[in-house]
């Protein structure tokens, strides 16, 4: 079997779910402690993605450290099937709340005005949240192409 860049149990690999995950917290406590997040669901649903997606990637950093520590190969069919299916739901449910949350954006900076009418909510910290979920979400996706390609490599 071939080690692909990103493997579980690969020093690569937990530098990919350490990444998804301090990524994924930043923009989680970025949305979180700007006021105003409230008044979309797109950013609530934005914050319980990346929730979600922090604890998933903290788990598997936690496994990849175990794996390395102890030298073991977490390349079997059962624990890649589980890893294909949990990066690629998680990969949905990220994308899928950046990009609204980033519509919402849009809505509100160009079409309504809603960002300069009412100077009380954060739209630049919303930005910057909206932004790292989407770095969040593009290491995610690296992992979940590279779990694809390790299952059907076995």
């Amino acid at each position: 079997m071939k080690s692909m860049f990103g493997s579980p149990g690969k020093a690569s690999g937990l530098v990919l779910r350490l990444g998804q995950c301090l990524f994924a917290a930043a923009a989680l406590s970025v949305m979180a402690s700007s006021p105003g997040f409230t008044t979309c669901t797109s950013f609530c649903y934005l914050i319980a993605a990346m929730g979600l997606e922090v604890l998933w990637s903290f788990g598997l950093a936690c496994l990849d450290i175990h794996a390395l520590r102890l030298k073991k190969d977490l390349h079997n069919h059962i624990f890649l099937s589980l890893l294909v299916v949990g990066d690629w739901v998680t990969a949905f449910l990220s994308f899928a709340a950046a990009c609204s949350s980033a519509g919402v954006m849009v809505v509100f900076i160009k079409d309504t005005d809603i960002c300069r009418l009412q100077p009380t909510l954060s739209c630049n910290t919303f930005q910057v949240s909206i932004a790292l979920s989407f770095v969040a979400w593009f290491l995610l996706a690296i992992s979940s192409y590279v779990m694809f390609w390790l299952l059907a490599t076995i």
